[in-house]
């Protein structure tokens, strides 16, 4: 019988032999490390503790959340809220099934903002179509700043219920009873529903790290949602209460940032009780993804500058998440350059972590309609992290001006 440990001494090297009449040799073989490996070492656990923080009591309960059934007593009236500016190829293969939902009342509030593509004379001719179909249409004008956030104010405006659903021109729901999911909760209360919305997939790595970010991005604000601590939605597929909006005086405290119609907006007025989430599978929206890399660098850079205006706690929290994930693989990469001792300690530590995150994210990425991606789950990790710190970069030095279309 052997056994092998690994013990951490300091300052000389040597390999005990324990003999025993009844059993094998028994080996202990004692390892040097240096003050500096140690130093490095015990932070790269810590930053391991930190991680698994995050891991096993945040996202742990988005993967095991039970996934209830979609209410049918309520199906009070629905505003569904559309802004679009030169979308008209997007418009007449995305909007005619906003129409298909197996919803009793509900209309679809179309703000056409300055488009010269063809976008008016398409929903004139939808209008004939479909009584429910609202057109709000926004003319060039030198006496206020135009923008994204203008158009959802008219559209809000413009809608006759209380109770708006959000999407964008470019997606599609992934089934008609999303509205059925996206309707007001049974309880009062409620005021502010997360939903989903995941990209539609592409033969391209580009597409899969989009996928994976996008995959990222709401596990977590849907966990911390679950957790009691909303800090933004998607506008792709979030629902809230007219009168909260008008309550709260719209986006006048950010109106002068291009994005943050949705996430800003979140972030300033949803809480643990007037928060829920949906992510039933009928409940997803489908968006299509950027298909170049300098697009999906431009709307990173539009999030990038509405988190610095979130609530201080919520900035605290994610800014620890981003420093400890950069901290764990700089430790990790460092000690890649000390002895062979402290690369096989670093290799363990990061093995240990990869092992954890593997039984939890896979079930998500399949929860969350990216089945196919849970096989590449450690290699787009890393290749995410990469991307994302260059550019957190890019986003502090480049330009500031950016515009919503």
């Amino acid at each position: 019988m052997r056994a092998l440990f690994c013990l951490i001494f300091y300052p000389h090297k040597s390999v005990l032999q324990i003999k025993n009449e009844k059993f094998a040799p028994i080996y202990l073989t004692i390892v040097i490390l240096t003050p500096l490996e140690i130093t490095l070492l015990s932070i790269l656990a810590f930053c391991l503790l930190v991680q698994l923080y995050f891991v096993l009591f945040v996202h742990l309960r988005l993967a095991t959340v039970s996934i209830e059934e979609v209410p049918l007593s309520a199906r009070k009236p629905i505003s569904v809220i559309v802004c679009a500016r030169n979308e008209i190829k997007n418009l007449e293969q995305y909007l005619p099934s906003l129409f298909n939902q197996d919803y009793p009342e509900f209309e679809v509030v179309v703000v056409n903002d300055r488009s010269w593509d063809g976008t008016e004379e398409f929903l004139e001719q939808l209008e004939k179509k479909y009584s429910n179909l609202k057109v709000v249409k926004i003319l060039d004008n030198d006496k206020f700043i135009a923008g994204k956030k203008f158009a959802v104010t008219m559209g809000i405006k413009a809608a006759k219920y209380d109770w708006l659903v959000f999407t964008d021109a470019d997606c599609e729901p992934a089934s008609q009873r999303w509205l059925l999911d996206m309707q007001p909760s049974a309880d009062e209360n409620t005021e502010i529903i997360l939903g989903y919305s995941p990209y539609m997939k592409k033969r391209s790595l580009l597409n899969a790290l989009i996928r994976f970010e996008t995959f990222f991005t709401a596990v977590n604000y849907l966990s911390f949602a679950l957790k009691g601590m909303p800090y933004m939605g998607v506008g792709r597929n979030m629902a809230y209460k007219k009168s909260l909006f008008f309550k709260n005086k719209g986006f006048a405290a950010h109106m002068h940032i291009p994005s943050g119609d949705d996430d800003l907006f979140v972030n300033a007025h949803a809480n643990k009780y007037n928060t829920e989430i949906r992510i039933n599978k009928d409940s997803h929206v489908w968006s299509v993804p950027n298909n170049t890399w300098g697009g999906y660098l431009r709307q990173k850079k539009r999030h990038f500058g509405a988190g610095k205006l979130y609530k201080s706690k919520h900035k605290f929290i994610l800014s620890l998440q981003i420093v400890f994930q950069f901290l764990f693989y700089a430790f990790f990469a460092a000690g890649m350059f000390f002895s062979r001792e402290a690369q096989y300690i670093a290799l363990g530590i990061l093995g240990l972590s990869i092992i954890i995150r593997c039984f939890i994210y896979p079930k998500l990425l399949k929860r969350l309609n990216y089945g196919d991606l849970r096989w590449w789950f450690p290699i787009l990790d890393i290749l995410l992290f990469l991307f994302l710190t260059l550019n957190g970069f890019l986003a502090m030095f480049g330009k500031k001006k950016v515009n919503w279309k």
